[in-house]
């Protein structure tokens, strides 16, 4: 669950930057009588910037973890039959929910209460339908999304299962494998050396 919540952060990280962009409020002067505000200043006036700030760092960490799962994927494999590749799904997730929220009126209490109950909700529903996958952020990364069925250990085949890869992944691979969730896993290509 933590590290669905992670990958939720992860993929708002276009979002958060964009949110950061738009409301902080640095002063800058670089005349030579300028003088600092004082940090009680920056931190009073830039609340919504360091709450993105921090949402952008917990990403970060989620996404090195990610990579370290990864690096430790074992010598699990099976061989890939039928393969879809469905990289639209990022970009669903990118015009759904992240292009509308950087709209909201962040100079309005309300609004940033409604902001946050919609981010809550959105949350919710990403983690608890599984869609930790389509994170655009993992694009942006240069991973790529496949719907596939394989040919797995004894002769099973298992049908729509997500597997998230930088690899280019193609009818009849052969895959190593990492399990993320009970239908998504992160593949990498079996070269045929190996």
């Amino acid at each position: 669950m933590i590290r669905k919540i992670g990958l939720f952060l992860l993929s708002l990280w276009l979002l958060f930057i964009l949110i950061i962009l738009i409301t902080a409020k640095i002063p800058l002067d670089v005349s030579l009588n300028a003088v600092f505000v004082g940090w009680r200043f920056l931190v009073v006036n830039n609340i919504i910037p360091i709450f993105c700030l921090i949402a952008l760092i917990i990403g970060y960490i989620s996404y090195r973890d990610f990579i370290h799962q990864i690096k430790g994927t074992p010598e699990l494999s099976f061989k890939v039959k039928e393969i879809e590749k469905i990289d639209y799904e990022h970009l669903t997730f990118l015009t759904t929910y992240i292009i509308p929220l950087v709209c909201f009126q962040f100079d309005n209490l309300r609004y940033i209460f409604a902001f946050l109950i919609i981010l809550f909700v959105i949350g919710s529903i990403y983690i608890r339908t599984d869609l930790f996958y389509a994170n655009p952020t993992l694009a942006i990364l240069n991973f790529r999304i496949y719907k596939v069925s394989g040919e797995f250990r004894n002769g099973e085949t298992r049908q729509n299962k997500i597997l998230i890869s930088k690899d280019l992944i193609e009818k009849e691979d052969r895959v190593k494998y990492y399990k993320l969730d009970e239908r998504i896993y992160y593949a990498t290509k079996v070269n045929s050396n190996d």
